[in-house]
């Protein structure tokens, strides 16, 4: 399944007042990382059924994300919906995806309608690093390549491959689907975000499970329209590691190299 047939999720039924909910949800097996679902389209999923919910231009502030536990691929599961408020100018969801009656992934997203403000501070942000003629990245290696990168281009500019036993932990560079999807939606960017490899891995010298524990997801707005086959540009560095858990920000820009996105995350090793 491509992403666009995956992050196009079929209408959710209204079940009370304020949650809505769709069943029968499967996520095929090319789109796994380890013993379960890559948690970008995951998290890209969720996003969609929430944004089913929004009825105005309210455009999406933040998102966060706590991968609670394993979602299995080629089996069915459920997303449900709240709307935990809606004021004059914000809303709060929450989205939660059950699969065999389990907690899987947990979401709350922030939509919050432009106004006029006093207040202007100018993101000046940038990077330095040239737009890439390819993708630079390992290739498809049995057993240790997860099998959702087939999906996306990675081009590293600075940074090591994973379990290099480098003493570097920050990746910088490009990314962009390998085939275009017909738009790029924030579900998109939500996806195609989340493909990096934990920062930690290329510190590790033999192959082991690492995870992503929470992720928090800030939208820069206003920001340009971008094109399906556009670059994006990443710099994602780890603030701290210790007692096999790490903690790392990345920023995100678009090909005018203009931040669109920042990241954050915690990120659980086995070594």
């Amino acid at each position: 399944m491509t992403v666009d047939e995956l992050l196009n999720i079929p209408q959710l039924s209204q079940t009370s007042d304020n949650t809505w909910r769709v069943d029968g949800l499967i996520i095929p097996k090319t789109w796994g990382q380890g013993r379960t679902a890559f948690g970008g389209i995951s998290a890209g999923m969720l996003y969609s059924a929430v944004k089913q919910q929004v009825t105005d231009n309210r455009v999406l502030r933040s998102f966060t994300t706590n991968f609670v536990g394993p979602l299995s691929l080629e089996a069915p599961f459920s997303i449900e919906v709240t709307l935990l408020r809606t004021g004059k100018n914000v809303s709060q969801f929450t989205a939660h995806a059950t699969q065999d009656g389990k907690s899987c992934v947990f979401s709350q997203a922030c939509f919050g309608v432009g106004r006029e403000s006093s207040i202007l501070v100018e993101n000046t942000e940038r990077h330095d690093m040239p737009l890439p003629n390819k993708a630079k990245f390992i290739p498809q290696i049995p057993k240790v390549t997860p099998k959702f990168l087939r999906y996306f281009d990675l081009a590293i500019e600075d940074g090591g491959i994973p379990f290099t036993r480098r003493k570097t932990s920050h990746y910088h560079g490009f990314m962009r689907f390998k085939h275009a999807p017909e738009v790029i939606t924030d579900a998109h960017i939500i996806t195609m975000i989340d493909a990096w490899p934990p920062t930690l891995l290329q510190m590790m010298k033999l192959p082991a499970p690492a995870s992503t524990v929470s992720w928090n997801l800030e939208f820069i707005h206003p920001h340009k329209p971008v094109s399906p086959t556009d670059w994006f540009g990443y710099k994602a560095h780890t603030r701290q590691a210790a007692d096999g858990y790490g903690h790392t920000e990345a920023t995100i820009w678009d090909k005018d190299n203009e931040v669109i996105a920042i990241s954050r995350q915690t990120v659980a090793v086995f070594d």
